[in-house]
């Protein structure tokens, strides 16, 4: 039951059926015959939130759409007619209401349209996906308590026919209601057989009393170099009553020292009176911070938060409505740079090198969570991205994916719902026009604003996916999106005072006014910056292609992608048996390859590894595969290289040629076989740990076109004290050079070349070898960046390393758990024990330095708001008492009887369940993993301690291997 001020969900409970099985109206499900489960019942236990599908695969009605071909299975709804998917969900709440009070019921949204019925009374919710829904329901709350609730969905209007070539898009139908575009299918993704129907997001009851608080609007500006701060806040106050009401209205601002302990920063209360049934505006005087901590971007510095609280309390009531948010203190803005014509955006008056990717959304069906999102974006703060895009066929993310985006530091760049296929291009040609109702989606456009623009991530909006809307939206969203003259990157901005006599130029009571509005991907600063089709590439590239100049013609590319292949687990866990064939090899001249992959890969969007005449296989390098476990290995070591070069080559033209790149895309919302550093089923590819290696906010790195060394510096501070290491590796295990840079100095925001390595070009060089960089400080021998790559000659290949799988490297594993409850986090260090005559002269103080956003947060710790609201009053010290730490401490020791001498390459850990009783071939992993890094390789006598970090299901006992290119058998490293 709903506190004055708090809201409690809706997300349990629900029942569902198809609404041509249901004879009953909504008035008498929710009066006098409410529905059950039972042998000839049409009801079935609901997902929400979710969507029909989503319900339908959760009681195996339908077949999996993500496993194999099952999604050819379903019918799909041009085929079936829109009432084959239009549904009925039920649920009960408990709620008696005092006098004055009130009650919403809350739809945060539905796709597309839908009736309510509660308690026997309708009402009709408008179309739209992206809208919220407020209904005040307290004259029809019933006495004893118990309230019923239906509530009727119908689909998108215009759900469009899937052409038999596919497409992106389908035939665009979709594309004139204002819902999300990618369901008619993509290059990347099938067909979403409801179009997403349902009550996808939260639903929830909020009892107010007589004033209800709507859409407050906070906003800080800087002076003095950010020093003196002012926060500004606007909301809306709704009297319900009948009568005049006589208002405090109080913020409190404050920030979290050490757990649960806070610093009240702020306290400030006003008198307003609201006149009887009306809304009035209401703008706080602007508080004033001296030196607060700032919010900064991923690798740049803390993520601080401060906690905003905006309550009402009523003469003669009481506390009427309380509403609170998180809030960083930081300014972005945003220009096209001159010297590369490309976007730039500043944080906090710093440049940022924007190094980021493309997203669509978690999950194809809908199952959003919050659980999930925490993985999601931590995975990509792991990754050291710094911006994540979202997708103009997609989703206006969700309040909890930006909640992580604030904790972990990622700028969001969030699109408006247009793309160009849908809405101008494509076969057949779609609509330019845009959705059929304008007005709706500026009403939804305005909706989505509201709901996410007190988080310090979100960074600007887009008009759609390379394309422009329709000129009066456009128009529209211009001037609504307008930026108050505090946030215009000019010089005269500094020059304007906060001024309370003058509250027409407060920014909190403009829409937004703080982060600028690009019309589309491809305009202003993006790409060529005129809209001309100018982004990608998107397929598998020669290395060193992306270190020349001619690989990208402009400054900020929005879309480049390549490869993504999951590890082989995962094939094999969501196709069946057929599905495990790896694509025919075709011979074309001068060396390359054509694939022909499966249907089932086909099926799944798989992208080849070759581009006949263009780039050969990358797989093919190593050997020919022999089985699939050896393809998606080859395939891992392709990705590592493949997004380890495509970063490292924007690396090396850091604000010369370019301000940043997203890469198409990170993840894939199902069981997709492109374009991404992670699966579905949370399971990391080899390209997450090459990106995260090549994106570290201070990297050294090996120009592939001019062997030249280099060091990438994306922050403030200038290195001084530094030392290189480079030293090349054979397969024999000797070391032919080794070199050591001295009494190097670096500027702060450059990439900065050292000295062309020597060894490529010496005549006794070999055909494959490895090559080691550690950048340390002197002072300490503290690493602070580390680098490893494989390397053949020009024109050669990897085909040397096969042999090399049979070296039986010895290796020792020692680790350390910490189980706080289903948390596991361990500390292994691995160690190649084999050594040679150079091993014990060379500098292997593997001192690695601890830096903020490595990966090592508790993935526990940070939790929603709601949450740590609700665990405040059991106080910090017992929080501290209920980490208990169970089982032994001491550390545990594995090694291998290995005794060859030689690099121990490519070595990667896996967590599994050790249940006895589980099924051949079933998938024992326990995803997700979060690894402080995986898929590395050590030299002879080096060290490398690694953290791992996951959540163990119930009754189940974790097994952790670790696996390698010449260590044939897993080591299993420990049981817990």
């Amino acid at each position: 039951m709903a506190e004055i001020g708090k809201k409690s969900k809706l997300n349990s409970g629900w029942l569902a059926a198809r609404s041509t099985e249901v004879e009953l109206s909504g008035a008498q499900l929710t009066t006098t015959h409410p529905p059950s489960i039972g042998p000839s019942s049409p009801w079935m236990e609901a997902a929400v939130p979710g969507t029909v599908l989503g319900t339908l695969v959760k009681n195996k009605v339908v077949p999996d759409p993500f496993y194999g071909l099952q999604n050819e299975t379903i019918i799909d709804i041009a085929d079936s007619g829109r009432e084959y998917y239009t549904f009925w969900f039920f649920t009960t709440f408990q709620c008696k209401l005092s006098e004055s009070q009130h009650l919403d019921l809350n739809f945060r949204a539905i796709n597309y349209s839908a009736e309510v019925y509660i308690n026997g009374h309708q009402k009709v919710l408008p179309k739209g996906m992206f809208r919220r829904h407020s209904l005040d329901v307290s004259d029809v709350m019933r006495p004893d308590g118990t309230n019923l609730l239906a509530v009727l969905v119908h689909p998108p209007d215009h759900p469009g026919r899937i052409p038999a070539q596919g497409g992106q898009g389908g035939d665009h139908e979709i594309g004139k209601d204002v819902a999300a575009q990618y369901v008619e299918g993509w290059d990347w993704m099938a067909p979403i057989r409801d179009r997403n129907t349902g009550i996808w997001d939260e639903v929830s009851i909020s009892r107010t009393g007589p004033v209800k608080i709507i859409d407050p609007h906070l906003v800080s500006t800087f002076f003095d170099d950010y020093k003196r701060v002012y926060l500004h806040a606007t909301l809306e106050m709704q009297n319900k009553s009948s009568w005049v009401a006589d208002c405090s209205v109080n913020v409190q601002v404050t920030t979290e020292l050490e757990g649960n302990i806070c610093l009240v920063e702020h306290i400030q209360s006003q008198k307003v009176s609201v006149p009887a049934g009306s809304t009035i505006q209401y703008t706080f005087p602007q508080l004033y911070f001296y030196k607060p901590n700032l919010w900064w971007p991923n690798g740049m510095g803390k993520q601080s938060l401060y906690n905003v609280v905006i309550s009402i309390d009523v003469e003669g009531f009481g506390e009427s409505d309380s509403w609170n948010h998180h809030f960083g203190f930081r300014k972005i803005e945003s220009d096209i740079d001159t010297a590369t014509g490309g976007r730039l955006f500043k944080v906090n008056g710093q440049p940022i090198f924007i190094r980021g990717g493309n997203w669509i959304l978690s999950d194809g069906l809908l199952r959003l969570s919050e659980k999930r999102y925490h993985t999601d974006i931590k995975f990509h703060a792991d990754m050291n991205f710094n911006m994540i895009r979202c997708w103009g066929g997609g989703l206006a993310e969700r309040p909890e994916f930006y909640h992580y985006c604030d904790i972990y530091g990622l700028l969001v760049w969030q699109e408006f719902w247009i793309t160009g296929d849908v809405d101008g291009r494509g076969v057949p040609v779609s609509n330019p026009n845009g959705p059929l109702d304008h007005d709706l989606f500026l009403l939804c456009a305005r909706d989505t604003v509201k709901l996410l623009r007190n988080h310090p991530s979100l960074a600007l909006w887009v008009g759609g996916n390379e394309q422009v809307p329709p000129p009066d939206i456009n128009a529209a969203l211009k001037k609504d999106l307008e930026l108050h003259p505090h946030f215009q990157t000019s010089s005269e901005n500094e020059k304007w005072m906060v001024d309370s006599s003058s509250v027409s130029e407060d920014p909190s009571q403009y829409l937004d006014g703080t982060r600028i509005y690009v019309q589309g991907s491809m305009w202003d600063g993006f790409a060529n910056g005129k809209g001309g089709f100018t982004d990608g590439p998107y397929e598998i590239q020669y290395p060193e292609n992306f270190f020349k100049d001619d690989f990208y013609k402009y400054g900020f590319n929005p879309e480049v992608g390549s490869v993504g292949m999951p590890v082989v687990a995962t094939i094999r866990a969501t196709m069946p048996s057929e599905g495990w064939e790896i694509p025919l090899v075709k011979k074309l001249p001068a060396g390359y390859v054509e694939e022909v992959p499966n249907p089932i890969w086909d099926y799944h969007k798989y992208i080849p590894y070759s581009k006949p005449h263009k780039v050969q296989s990358q797989i093919e390098l190593y050997g020919s595969p022999k089985d699939l476990d050896d393809f998606c290995l080859k395939a891992q070591l392709a990705n590592y290289i493949q997004y380890r070069a495509l970063i490292e080559g924007w690396n090396c033209r850091m604000w010369k040629k370019y301000t940043g790149f997203l890469i198409w895309k990170t993840q894939n919302p199902w069981t997709g076989l492109r374009g991404q550093f992670y699966d579905h089923l949370l399971d990391q590819t080899a390209g997450f740990f090459g990106c995260r290696c090549a994106a570290e906010p201070i990297h050294v790195q090996l120009n592939l076109s001019t062997c030249c060394i280099e060091v990438v510096n994306t922050t403030s501070d200038e290195l001084s004290g530094i030392a290189i290491e480079a030293s090349v590796w054979d397969l024999e295990g000797t070391c032919p050079y080794f070199k050591v840079f001295e009494k190097l100095s670096l500027p702060p925001k450059q990439t900065s070349s050292i000295v062309e390595m020597e060894y490529p070009k010496s005549k006794d060089s070999k055909p494959v070898y490895f090559l080691l960089l550690k950048l340390y400080n002197v002072s300490n021998y503290g690493i602070i960046s580390r680098n490893f790559y494989w390397l053949h000659q020009s024109g050669g290949d990897y085909k040397q390393l096969e042999p090399y799988r049979k070296s039986n490297i010895p290796i020792q594993v020692t680790s350390q758990v910490i189980i706080k409850g289903s948390t596991y986090e361990v500390r292994v260090n691995v160690q190649n024990k084999s050594k040679n005559a150079e091993s014990s002269s060379l500098t292997y103080n593997n001192n690695f330095i601890n830096r903020q956003g490595e990966g090592d947060s508790d993935s526990n710790s940070l939790e929603n708001k709601e949450q740590t609201d609700k665990k405040r009053s059991t106080g910090f010290f017992h929080r501290i008492c209920r980490r208990i730490v169970t089982g032994s401490n001491s550390p545990r020791l594995v090694e291998t009887n290995g005794n060859a001498v030689g690099v121990a390459f490519f070595l990667h850990f896996s967590v599994h369940s050790s249940k006895a009783e589980g099924k051949e071939g079933e998938d024992t992993r326990i995803l997700p993993v979060h690894y402080s890094d995986n898929y590395f390789s050590l030299v002879p006598g080096e060290a490398m301690p690694i953290k791992i970090s996951f959540e163990a299901p119930p009754g189940v006992t974790p097994k952790i291997t670790l696996h390698g290119w010449n260590l044939s058998q897993g080591l299993t490293v420990c049981y817990y």
